[in-house]
Parts: C-alpha cells; structure tokens; sequence
C-alpha cells in the first residue's frame, strides 16, 4: 500500500534518532529532547542551554516547552 504525504512524514520522524544533549532521559535531567542532529546543531549555535532552560522552567510548572523562533527554526531543519 502506498503511504500517505503525512505518512510517509510520520515515519521518517519515528526512525530519527532523538536524544538530548547528555544522552539521559529528559524527563529525570530536565533537558530539551530533540533529533540528535538538531542537539548537535543547537550546541554549534549556543543555543541547547537555553533550551534546556525552557524546558526547565516548563517542567516546574507543568506545561509542555515553547521554544522561542531562534530555536524553533534550527530545530525545524531536522525534523
């Protein structure tokens, strides 16, 4: 069967390697969870901190993160 445009989107997004910048769970360190390709390019920039800040701040009080465009748009890149 041939998949779909949002199929085919779907399953390449599932096959990437996601990760943070540790490589632990985000969920026990708090940190912004991304395609590996995307940490390693928002370290490049100075960026993954502040993700990880967001992603802090987010946790602490319960809410998903929302990333502001600067990282939003590397991020983009990769998924």
């Amino acid at each position: 069967m041939k998949l779909k445009k949002s199929q085919k989107s779907l399953k390449a997004w599932t096959e990437q390697e996601w990760r943070t910048g540790s490589g632990k769970e985000s969920l026990k360190t708090g940190e912004a969870y991304f395609p590996a390709a995307a940490v390693e390019a928002l370290k490049k920039a100075g960026l993954y901190d502040d993700a990880v800040r967001i992603k802090k701040a987010a946790l602490k009080a319960g809410k998903n993160a929302v990333y502001p465009e600067r990282i939003r748009k590397i991020v983009r890149r990769y998924r």
